[in-house]
């Protein structure tokens, strides 16, 4: 495909969105170099929606990681809300983040009247928009984030809203401070993007025409999920997702009488349970078998963050790349908006 039919698809540059990503630890670890909230917590709540609610999935990784081998009661639990109420969790000790790009997310905003109305400890993270406004009214800490382009997408933002959230944990005395690991290791990811854009343009010409499926470790099954999530938005096609070994347990059992063409990607950390590791293969074969095709991506083994964002980064490019194939532009989500409009 020539450089002028790509960019008669890709009408907004997602693939300068994608190359700009690594960078985006180092701003987001500088927008909340100042946020320090006082209080004794043992927990925090991020309440978020879509791709505003991304970045807390992937933190509950590295953040448990992080605490491996500490005293439970010196370990932060990291909870999520995806509705428009608080979780019981969100009152017990708990630090409230408010996540969502736009600032206008309907739940999330009802989330935030909740936290306002019960004078909770939070911060909220925004580009704008409602959120912002509220926390200027309420005297609440805000962190805005950045607009790197007219039509940026909340589902491309996960390392600003990560290092942000990450940065005030650390001032906030609630974790180790690791952000020079972060900012070392967003550089390796930037000096790995050519060998990763053509390892994701690849797996692409595999996919076409067929339902992807991504399967992970249970450590790691947020990344099979976000996968998932970014063949629906970018490439605007069906997608699917489980995590071993429970799918060993039920799923595996409907390709037994696949009603589709499916491709199954198998996420997998050298480092899992010796048992689990096999269950790869094991799937693997017992799907040759069925006719369902598959293939095992291995992680590089490089520390819990850079395998949760090297493995991400690749699947930005696999799906960027199956959305071209299909001729379709992969920022906007024009189903989303059309909900939306219905729902008022």
């Amino acid at each position: 495909m020539s450089n002028k039919n790509i960019n008669e698809i890709d009408k907004q540059n997602m693939r300068q969105v994608i190359l700009d990503s690594p960078a985006q630890f180092k701003k987001g670890l500088e927008l909340a170099k100042d946020i320090k909230i006082d209080g004794k917590f043992k927990s925090i709540m991020i309440s978020g929606m879509g791709g505003s609610a991304l970045p807390g999935n992937l933190l509950r990784i590295y953040i448990n990681n992080l605490q491996r081998g500490e005293a439970p009661d010196k370990r932060l639990a990291v909870f999520q809300n995806r509705f428009y109420s608080l979780p019981p969790e969100a009152y017990e000790n708990s630090l409230n983040i408010i996540s969502s790009y736009s600032g206008n997310t309907e739940e999330t905003v009802f989330s935030f009247e909740e936290v306002l109305k019960n004078n909770l400890p939070c911060v909220g993270i925004s580009n704008g928009g409602k959120i912002e406004e509220m926390c200027k009214e309420n005297n609440i800490p805000h962190i805005k984030l950045p607009a790197p382009g007219e039509n940026f997408q909340p589902r491309m933002a996960n390392g600003y809203v990560f290092a942000s959230i990450f940065q005030i944990l650390v001032n906030s005395g609630l974790v180790k401070d690791k952000t020079g690991e972060l900012v070392e290791l967003s550089e390796k990811l930037k000096s790995e993007t050519k060998k990763l854009e053509e390892k994701g343009k690849e797996i692409a010409k595999k996919l076409i025409g067929k339902t992807p499926v991504v399967y992970a470790s249970t450590k790691y099954k947020a990344l099979a999920m976000i996968w998932k999530i970014k063949f629906n938005e970018n490439a605007k096609t069906p997608s699917f997702w489980n995590f071993f070994p429970e799918l060993n347990h039920n799923e595996m059992v409907g390709f037994t009488n696949p009603q589709a063409k499916f491709f199954v990607l198998m996420l997998r950390d050298p480092k899992d349970h010796p048992r689990n590791i096999q269950r790869f293969e094991t799937t693997s074969k017992l799907l040759k078998e069925k006719g369902v095709e598959s293939e095992i991506i291995n992680m590089e083994g490089g520390g819990v963050f850079y395998n949760i964002f090297s493995t991400l980064y690749l699947g930005d490019w696999v799906s960027y790349y199956l959305a071209l194939e299909y001729g379709q532009n992969p920022t906007p989500v024009d189903m989303v908006e059309e909900f939306k409009d219905l729902l008022k």
